[in-house]
């Protein structure tokens, strides 16, 4: 009898399917009104969204994201591969004069600039073979994220409106991300420039026009020049924890030396970050490495392209040790522990099984409160305790 009932649901999924392609199609013609006002002609319209159906491949895809699913070590290791970093330091040397124009317009390092290059993309190798349109319309019509995809769906209409591409070349990523440098369509409206003085903003074509864009839009979310993303540093024997944020030289005060040799920076501040933990590497970062995380709010995503970068240009490897031998948390554990804190009054966001910044503060002030070292870090630890807590 188990088995029996999935076979008894066949026929009720099977009516609700035409009802689902029903209401897919009602959502695309609901979008129509404010396509026109934000002068989309009736014709692009329905050009670019004729024969586009729901995409169940494309839902799934949203609980598979790799830089908050694999262990930090893991993400970063196939990230910063040896090919890659081959590959980007023939493309520094390639396009060297045009990173010295972005460098100074813009006031954003050609590190950075390569890192993201590299990361979205493999530097244009891959810039994704799917249809824009198709996947915004499946992410809003399931409502993923609220109504952003919505907003990205019409604004990808005004790209085609404005004929920056044509229709059968609008491809890119599951979640609509276009480009050498995978910018959602509302960036490109935005951010994109003209890099490579032809007139247009083509940042699938054209690489100066890519970079340049990613500059500009780096620096619009705050990079300041002159200030370094942030660099792995020795803590001293005996570090108390409770220090978080600290003027760099109040951190050298406190004994932390940077492990490349080089000294402090004379001003600024920087917050520790322990990505694995005590047990694993340290590193002061600056208030533009969060920048570096508008781009993807993700931790392992922002220390790829800051490493990344810094590898290609003669950078050394991370030193600190990782702590493979510690089990992480999968997902089921991950959202529990979210959950927890949400129980305890802490803002984690939605318990979506994706440590981001918010749940790091979050376990930080939990283990705080504890007695526990305070490093931000979800483990079996922190979980046990969190159980245990009332």
């Amino acid at each position: 009898m188990a088995e029996a009932a999935p076979k008894a649901a066949q026929p009720a999924r099977q009516a609700a399917e035409p009802a689902e392609k029903t209401d897919f199609q009602r959502f695309i013609e609901s979008l129509w009104p404010e396509a026109h006002g934000r002068g989309v002609l009736r014709a692009t319209f329905d050009a670019a969204l004729q024969g586009v159906a729901l995409d169940p491949k494309i839902v799934a895809l949203t609980r598979k994201q790799s830089e908050f699913n694999q262990p930090i070590w893991e993400y970063l290791g196939g990230a910063i591969s040896p090919a890659r970093l081959a590959r980007g330091s023939e493309l520094a040397r390639e396009w060297s004069q045009a990173l010295d124009g972005i460098e100074r317009v813009y006031g954003v390092p050609r590190a950075v600039v390569l890192g993201v290059w590299g990361m979205e993309t493999n530097f244009g190798s891959f810039t994704g073979g799917i249809d824009v349109v198709r996947s915004l319309a499946t992410l809003a019509f399931v409502r993923y994220r609220g109504d952003f995809f919505r907003d990205e769906l019409l604004n990808a209409l005004q790209i085609l409106q404005q004929e920056h591409i044509g229709r059968g070349k609008l491809l890119g990523s599951w979640a609509g991300a276009m480009g050498q440098t995978q910018f959602m369509p509302s960036s490109f409206l935005k951010y994109a420039v003209d890099g490579d003085g032809d007139g247009r903003r083509d940042i699938w074509a054209s690489v100066p026009d890519a970079l340049a864009s990613t500059a500009n839009f780096l620096r619009q979310q705050g990079w300041q020049p002159g200030l370094p993303w942030g660099f792995e540093v020795a803590l001293p024997e005996g570090f108390d924890f409770r220090n978080h944020r600290q003027s760099f030289s109040g951190w050298e005060s406190l004994g932390l030396r940077r492990m490349d040799g080089k000294a402090m920076p004379r001003a600024g501040e920087a917050t520790l970050f322990l990505p694995a933990g005590a047990r694993g590497p340290a590193l002061l970062v600056t208030a533009n490495y969060l920048v570096i995380k508008t781009y993807n709010s993700s931790d392992a995503y922002a220390l790829g392209v800051a490493l990344l970068g810094d590898r290609i240009f003669g950078g050394q490897p991370l030193r600190g040790a990782w702590p493979k031998d510690e089990p992480a948390l999968d997902m089921g554990q991950r959202q529990e522990v979210q959950r927890q804190l949400q129980k305890l009054g802490h803002d984690v966001g939605e318990p979506d099984g994706k440590i981001g910044s918010k749940t790091r503060e979050a376990v930080r002030q939990f283990q705080l409160r504890r007695g526990l070292v305070p490093d931000g870090y979800a483990d079996l630890t922190v979980l046990k305790e969190l159980r245990a807590a009332r």
